[in-house]
């Protein structure tokens, strides 16, 4: 067996090499035989540190230090590094300052001690910090970690010259990656912050190599991916910060940087998720949003301002200003989405006070100026010179230049044009090369029809930067105006070269260049047109190749295909430009909704063409555009519909009274509409006044024409408009005649139908009368059938109540007869009484017959009589009443009732009145009343005595008993 130094010596010569594993064999091997060898117990504590396993470190350390109290510091200064690594920051600092009391000039404790001082990020602790740094430099120069920490501290100090020295030291003393891989990153840091790329890039390589795994020494990587953007070297930087984020994955700067780098490669997603988790991360983070908000204002404008705003908020509480740019974007965004007083607002607080108050609040005093200035008055500046003699200051710092751009363009859309070209000039005034200010200026004068004015002052942007594109565009497109068709295609062609062919806006004006040639050839040369319509497709073609998304370039192959007769191909394209423009607030395109619409009506789709150019007047043009008008008159004319086609040239007219050509295609429409309608077989009185009415206005618009002086100059033939007028005249003539015909049959025809309205209506009336006469005899009908049922209810009742006292008055009778009898005069009475009791008895079967009879008597039909007396019911009434009482006193005579009353009552003059008296003049009175009663009855009761022969023959046997009890 070998001593046990042999295996200590072994053990520290494998773990010098990095061989840990067999490093710790060693050591047990000794441990095995002797646990309190302090050699190999500091040999396994150095095993498992570097292993990773503080705990068991610290606990052999300790062993060590109890087995030999009086071990060197650097047992100590292996306890403190165990307590350092596990957090124990107080117990590592006391074990390091009993290392340096046991060694005052122990190096290690002197950086360590450094280095946790430094770590506490106070401003005391970390210039004790480096005290210590230094005083262990001045100890031993060689010290790497004192080296790299000096190298730090002197790059945040600027002196890069002293951390190149010291970080060329530190790896030329050390072999340990970790360290060497911190002297790099220094000596990397010091040349990225000069802008030496290139070699900062080298040395971040090699600090990146020095390191095993990025969560050792993060931050080589994150300066590597800094650079590499720099040199545009994306996907390696992205790569770099992906690692960076798998160490840190809260870290905002590297979701930041993350998500600016998917917005480089479009990958607008990625990019808006990283900074959303930024922001949401730390919602204090101002830049954050900042950044959001500069990603998110191409897509999502109202999300975007969201973002602003809550930056500007963040920097106002935390005291910070907010910057001018952010204001501008705010007040952009508004711009953009037509909120123009809030953009207004946003302007002005970005700009604060200034020169451009007093034009905005109209303080400026103006000058007069004759005619000749005023057309130049885009270029004069001596208001300026006025205000600066007046003593106010007219400054305009550098930053503020695009806000208040920004407000001139602002006050365009509200058509404030002149305090606009005011603050053009003002930005031209202090910065004479700001192409931009030339450009709107020239726009603003040709908005006025005043293109010279407005080509000058393109030129004069161009004496700027004559390779500017667009005022190369521009100055094309006013050539263009100006019917300078070489001039403009060389101009045009200039811009394209300025750019190498990449400016969209130039090629696209080439193409339309082509496009307008191909279609403006008088002669109409197939040929040509044929070049020229496939030199614009190619240049269309080749924008969309570099742009996919440029709806103009669409628009305009489209264009070309309808002009080659590809309908279905162009209508599917327009369609999809018109959809992409209406789902963007940015594109106003009004072009392809025409250009839609011209392909409805080559297709004979004349009701999607009409519906398609009134949505294009309506949406974008307020009903006011003379041409769309005319495009829409000329399709309800092949569509027929000749009165629409005539109201939409007079709106046109309206809109362009100096347009000739719209008065003879309403003309047209006219004389288009007469012919029309007299060539109908049938026709109406109101058709033909309309169509002479047409004529008439036809001629005189032809008339007007034809007498026009500049009628040449626009386009009319005269002989063409005189025929025209004698046509007209013809139909005229024609609709006269067609007219008197149609108006003499309509006063027949108005005739006739009076004349069978008045017999319609006398029969109606006839009609009425004759059914009011119906109704007016059935109510008198019922009301007379009422007025008698009534009647007899109310004999009824009367008969029953004379019946009860007829009772009670014979009883009385009865009792008097039997005094009377007592008197003497028995004989007599008894045969008086006698017959009044055969009277009585008579007088109650009579009664009893009687009733049923009379209530029978309801039920008989009208007679001839009765419908007679019908129509007199005032006499018919009379009539019932008289009888109804003389009913009643027969009844109460026949039933042996009668009284004086009732014989006073009944004096009424009436026939049986007249022969009761008759009756009353004979010898045997009471004998002749009983015998008249039944024949009064009969008299005033017709209908009962013809319905009922019973009550007749108890008549007749009423008066045999009579005349028997006489006899007796």
């Amino acid at each position: 067996m070998h001593e046990p130094s042999t295996w200590v010596g072994k053990g520290q010569l494998l773990l010098a090499k990095g061989e840990v594993e067999q490093a710790s064999a060693a050591f047990r091997i000794i441990l095995e035989g002797d646990r309190d060898n302090v050699s190999a117990l500091l040999g396994q504590a150095c095993v498992e540190y570097n292993r990773g396993h503080y705990g068991e470190s610290l606990t052999l350390y300790k062993r060590a230090l109890q087995v030999y109290p009086d071990c060197p510091g650097a047992v100590r200064l292996g306890i403190a590094h165990c307590h350092y690594k596990l957090g124990h920051f107080g117990k590592a600092c006391l074990a390091f300052q009993r290392v340096l009391q046991l060694d005052p000039e122990n190096v290690e404790a002197l950086v360590s001690l450094a280095i946790l001082d430094l770590q506490t990020n106070e401003a005391a602790a970390i210039r004790k910090g480096m005290k210590k740094m230094q005083r262990a430099f001045e100890i031993y120069p060689y010290c790497a970690t004192a080296l790299n920490y000096l190298a730090n501290h002197f790059f945040f100090t600027g002196q890069h010259f002293l951390v190149e020295q010291l970080t060329e030291t530190a790896l030329a003393v050390t072999n340990h990656g970790p360290t060497k891989s911190h002297s790099y990153y220094n000596l990397a840091r010091s040349y990225h912050s000069k802008g030496d790329y290139e070699t900062a890039s080298r040395y971040y390589w090699a600090s990146v190599k020095e390191i095993n795994k990025p969560s050792e020494f993060v931050f080589p990587y994150y300066g590597l991916g800094q650079v590499q953007l720099k040199l545009g070297e994306i996907k390696n930087a992205l790569s770099n910060f992906e690692k960076v984020l798998e160490v840190y994955p809260d870290n905002c700067e590297t979701l930041k940087v993350l998500g600016h780098i998917h917005v480089q490669l479009g990958q607008t997603e990625k990019a808006q998720e990283f900074l959303r988790k930024a922001a949401k991360i730390d919602p204090r983070d101002a830049q954050a949003f900042l950044d959001l908000g500069e990603l998110l204002i191409s897509t999502d404008t109202g999300a975007a301002l969201d973002a602003f705003k809550t930056a500007c908020s963040l920097l106002k509480k935390g005291g910070e200003e907010v910057p001018i740019e952010v204001l501008n974007n705010i007040a952009v965004i508004h711009f953009e989405r037509e909120e123009l007083e809030l953009a207004l607002q946003n302007f002005k607080e970005a700009l604060g006070d200034g020169i451009w108050l007093t034009f905005l609040e109209g303080k400026a005093n103006t000058y007069e100026v004759d005619a000749t200035s005023s057309l130049l008055q885009y270029k004069d500046m001596q208001i300026f010179h006025r205000l600066e003699e007046e003593g106010l200051s007219v400054e305009l710092s550098r930053n503020k230049v695009t806000t208040l751009f920004n407000l001139a363009r602002l006050l365009e859309q509200l058509h404030n044009t002149e305090t606009a070209s005011t603050l053009y000039r003002l930005i031209l005034f202090k910065y004479p090369d700001y192409v931009d200010a030339y450009l709107r200026l020239a726009a603003i004068a040709k908005a006025r029809n005043n293109l010279p004015l407005s080509i000058e002052l393109v030129n004069e942007a161009l004496t700027v930067n004559d390779k500017c594109p667009n005022a190369l565009s521009m100055l094309g497109d006013l050539e263009l105006k100006n019917d300078d068709w070489v001039k403009a295609k060389e101009t045009f062609r200039a811009a394209s070269e300025a750019t190498d062919g990449k400016d969209s806006y130039a090629t696209l004006s080439l193409g339309n260049w082509n496009y307008f040639a191909a279609i403006r050839n008088e002669k109409r040369n197939p040929k040509l047109e044929a070049t020229h319509l496939e030199k614009a497709k190619e240049l269309y073609t080749r924008v969309l190749v570099q742009h996919t998304a440029n709806l103009y370039a669409a628009n305009g192959a489209g264009v070309v295909l309808a002009e080659k007769g590809h309908f279905d191909v162009s209508k599917d394209l327009f369609t999809q430009v018109q959809e992409a423009a209406s789902g963007s607030i940015f594109v106003q395109m009004p072009d392809v909704w025409i250009n839609l619409a011209h392909v409805y009506f080559a297709q004979g789709n004349f009701a999607l063409a009409v519906k398609m150019y009134q949505n294009c007047l309506q949406k974008f043009f307020y009903n006011t555009d003379s041409q769309i008008l005319l495009y829409l008159a000329r399709t309800h004319y092949e569509a027929e519909q000749w009165q629409d086609c005539k109201r939409t040239l007079l709106r046109a007219i309206h809109l362009a009274p100096s347009n000739y050509t719209l008065r003879f295609d309403a003309g047209v429409a006219m004389q288009k509409f007469s012919a029309s309608t007299l060539q109908k077989t049938k026709r109406t009185v109101e058709e033909v006044r309309s169509t002479v009415d047409e004529l008439e206005n036809a001629v005189r618009l032809f008339s007007q024409l034809s007498a026009a002086s500049n009628l040449h100059f626009n386009g009319f033939d005269e002989k063409k408009i005189n025929t025209h007028v004698e046509y007209c005249k013809h139909l005229l003539e024609a609709a006269i005649v067609h007219r008197e015909a149609a108006e003499r049959e309509e006063q027949q025809n108005r005739q006739r139908l009076d004349l069978a309205r008045q017999v319609a209506l006398a029969e109606d009336a006839r009609r009425k009368a004759e059914e009011q006469r119906k109704f007016q005899l059935e109510r008198r009908k019922q009301e007379d059938e009422l007025k008698r049922v009534r009647q007899q209810e109310e004999h009824f009742e009367r008969v029953k109540e004379q019946w009860k006292s007829s009772t009670s008055a014979s009883k009385r009778r009865d009792r008097a007869d039997i005094d009377d009898g007592e008197g003497g005069q028995g004989e007599k009475r008894r045969r008086k009484g006698g017959k009044r009791r055969k009277k009585e008895k008579s007088s109650r079967s009579r009664y009893e017959m009687e009733d049923p009879d009379m209530m029978d008597d309801h039920d008989e039909p009208e007679d001839d009589d009765a419908n007679v007396n019908f129509r007199e019911p005032g006499y018919q009434m009379n009539d019932q009443e008289d009888n109804a009482e003389e009913n009643t006193q027969d009844v109460l005579a026949a039933a042996g009732l009668e009284d004086s009353d009732a014989d006073d009552d009944a004096a009424a003059p009436s026939s049986a009145g007249r022969r009761k008296r008759a009756w009353s003049e004979s010898d045997e009175d009471e004998i002749s009343e009983r015998k008249q009663q039944p024949s009064l009855l009969r008299e005033n009761s017709a209908d009962l005595q013809d319905s009922d022969g019973e009550f007749r023959d108890d008549t007749h046997k009423r008066q045999e008993n009579a005349a028997v009890d006489d006899e007796d």
